[in-house]
């Protein structure tokens, strides 16, 4: 189904509720897609649709399958609703997509757009307005109660009387009831009189407003007439300064801080001092929103009202400007993030890079289509390298392809997008891709006089052979890095992921004491630092060594506090499934057979999002985790185990985390 109607008519806000009430129809969950980021991103297609679903369902596919074939394979047995919101930015690309969901049976599609997307079988539902009606009638009248609503939130005292009544209704008819126009102009009651607010709306002319007239064939004229000329006026009556950071804010995408705003919109007559005090102004005339955070205060723009902004800023001459701003500003946080990986700060980094992903992604993309390929390959290799660590696997290869296809440049850059790209692919059981990489990886650190750098490269190759049944041979190369000292920036990271690979080769080779001892180590200087990426892969191999040696409370301690560090960088990907399968391997051991199959069933849920390479393809981890199940079905029945199991599997992934870190919780089911 489509709702359709002009911008501001409340399109978002009737999904989105209609999403909630009917969230308990769908086991698999009822999920919202913003597709307003990728507009003027550059970037088309129905893989790029595809990846950003992945990242709202949080699919953290392993495959080197193309994102729209995984998402349907994932999508192929689940029951949910899919809300995609603003298909009129991509509306071919949107159509491709939805018609790729066709196999998945009991995938539900809710769109919003300005236009039909013309599928078959699509049903459109056209969104009116709200209703206005005078008094003495007993029609509704939601477009003045909205009014009324927004306009005592900015003139505490205001009330609907038969002195304001009058001029509320008539200022609602002239704007046709639409939700965003009625809001924008009860938010000029902080600094006009209602019956100012009339004469200003009714005298009205939109001869200014041309810029938002392209592209609008199907939606009803008036409507859009008064939208648009309630979003000119309110543009009209900003003070200047407001109206030029209002068009210098257009280029952030999915949201924004005070710091970002500052840094990338001063300039000229707008002073940095200036921003913080103009974007509260422009808060409280709802041209910026306000969003709810439990950290640093963010602010969002509605799509309409961005648009305009950037169309000013094209008539302005300053977007190629503003935008270089918005690049520079992410390369550089991309490029502290990379700075400080390796340190106690790694949480906040992940927290930081995730709340600002969009505008990362937008930033590299950016960079990508400049002539200058040096930026392009920074800001790809630090975003990338981020994204890997921050469970948006996919956007960090699809940057890194496109950075590294250019022939780059020899540098500390391409080693960076080299390493990242390479170790990722190890991830997926590319080793095709993993070994190209760590061939001109090789090829580049051998020129290097700096050791760290060549003994990471052997991670690339190691790691190749562990996965190819060749642990023993790993050995040797990988044991380089770890007489080195660990470093703090991303380098460090590698040294101590490559140091944690070591310790898994001497696992599968079967010389437990060697394994204990290297792991130690990286937990040791992981804990030292605060680090919790790699320890937590650490305490996962230290935990099978507890397993092995029947220290089974030692063992639930390890795995535990694996899944807690997965918890904190909020990754859903093959490493925390396979933590928590190892914590129901121990549970079970413990003799907490229901909490295990508990367990069981919120790891299945990460290994079939990771992509069905469950349990990494590795013949010891499959066979562990048969074992756990056999047990736990020998302990309490199959029925007992299969109603636990799904139980666990149904749970959300902030659910099934939560459950799986406070053994306290009750059981699932």
């Amino acid at each position: 189904m489509t709702l359709l109607g002009p911008g501001g008519v409340g399109k978002t806000r009737l999904a989105v509720r209609a999403a909630h009430r009917m969230r308990p129809a769908y086991p698999d969950g009822a999920w919202l897609v913003e597709l307003s980021c990728l507009h003027n991103s550059g970037l088309t297609g129905p893989d790029t649709l595809a990846l950003l679903v992945m990242e709202a369902l949080r699919v953290a596919d392993q495959t080197t399958r193309s994102a729209t074939d995984a998402l349907a394979a994932w999508l192929a047995d689940k029951r949910l609703l899919l809300v995609l919101d603003s298909c009129e930015h991509l509306l071919e690309d949107s159509a491709a997509f939805v018609d790729t969901l066709r196999l998945a049976a009991h995938v539900h599609v809710l769109a919003t757009s300005r236009r039909p997307l013309g599928l078959p079988g699509e049903q459109c539902l056209e969104v009116e307005p709200l209703p206005v009606d005078g008094p003495g009638t007993e029609a509704r009248d939601d477009a003045v109660v909205l009014f009324a609503d927004r306009a005592a939130a900015v003139h505490p005292g205001f009330v609907l009387d038969e002195t304001t009544r009058p001029t509320a209704v008539s200022v609602c008819r002239y704007l046709d009831g639409i939700p965003l126009a009625v809001e924008l102009a009860a938010a000029r009651l902080s600094s006009l009189s209602l019956s100012e607010l009339g004469d200003h709306l009714g005298t009205r002319t939109d001869h200014r407003l041309a810029l938002l007239d392209s592209d609008r064939g199907t939606e009803d004229a008036s409507r859009h007439q008064a939208l648009r000329t309630t979003i000119g006026w309110s543009h009209e009556l900003c003070a200047s300064l407001e109206r030029l950071l209002w068009a210098r804010l257009s280029v952030f995408t999915g949201g924004f801080d005070a710091e970002a705003a500052q840094e990338v919109c001063a300039g000229g007559p707008l002073t940095a001092g200036q921003v913080p005090v103009l974007l509260g102004e422009l808060a409280a005339q709802s041209i910026v929103q306000r969003v709810r955070s439990t950290g640093t205060p963010r602010f969002r723009m509605l799509d309409t009202v961005r648009e305009y902004g950037a169309d000013w800023l094209r008539e302005l001459g300053e977007e190629d400007a503003v935008r270089l701003r918005h690049r520079e500003y992410y390369r550089r946080l991309a490029r502290d993030g990379c700075a400080e990986w390796n340190t106690g700060r790694q949480v906040q980094w992940c927290e930081r890079v995730l709340v600002d992903h969009a505008n990362l992604r937008a930033a590299v993309d950016w960079s990508l289509d400049r002539p200058d390929r040096g930026a392009g390959l920074e800001m790809a290799g630090t975003a990338g390298f981020l994204w890997r660590h921050c469970g948006h696997v996919r956007d960090a290869h699809h940057c890194l392809d496109r950075a590294l296809a250019g022939d780059p440049a020899p540098g500390p850059d391409l080693l960076r997008a080299l390493w990242t790209r390479g170790a990722g692919a190890i991830m997926q059981g590319d080793l095709d891709t993993a070994a190209e990489c760590g061939r001109r990886f090789a090829e580049l650190a051998g020129r290097q006089q700096d050791p760290v750098v060549r003994s990471v490269s052997v991670f690339l190759t190691g790691g190749q052979l562990s996965l190819r049944g060749r642990p023993a041979a790993a050995i040797g190369p990988m044991s380089v890095a770890a007489r080195l000292p660990v470093r703090d920036d991303w380098l460090g990271s590698a040294q101590l992921q490559t140091i944690g690979a070591l310790a898994y080769a001497h696992l599968m080779s079967g010389d437990h004491k060697a394994a204990r001892e290297v792991a130690e180590e990286v937990r040791d200087e992981c804990a030292r630092r605060g680090e919790q990426w790699t320890r937590s892969t650490a305490d996962v191999i230290v935990a099978m060594l507890d397993l092995a040696h029947g220290d089974i409370a030692s063992g639930v301690r390890n795995a535990a506090r694996a899944v807690a560090a997965h918890r904190l960088l909020h990754s859903a990907g093959s490493l925390a499934a396979l933590a928590l399968d190892t914590l129901a391997s121990a549970t079970t051991a413990a003799g907490e057979a229901h909490r295990a199959a508990g367990l069981l069933g919120i790891a299945q849920r990460l290994w079939d999002r990771a992509g069905g390479r469950a349990q990494l393809n590795s013949p010891d981890l499959i066979a562990a985790r048969q074992a756990c199940e056999h047990a736990i079905r020998h302990t309490i029945g199959a029925p007992a185990y299969e109603r636990t199991y799904d139980a666990g599997r149904a749970l959300s992934y902030e659910q099934g985390m939560t459950y799986a870190t406070d053994p306290t919780l009750p059981t699932p089911g």
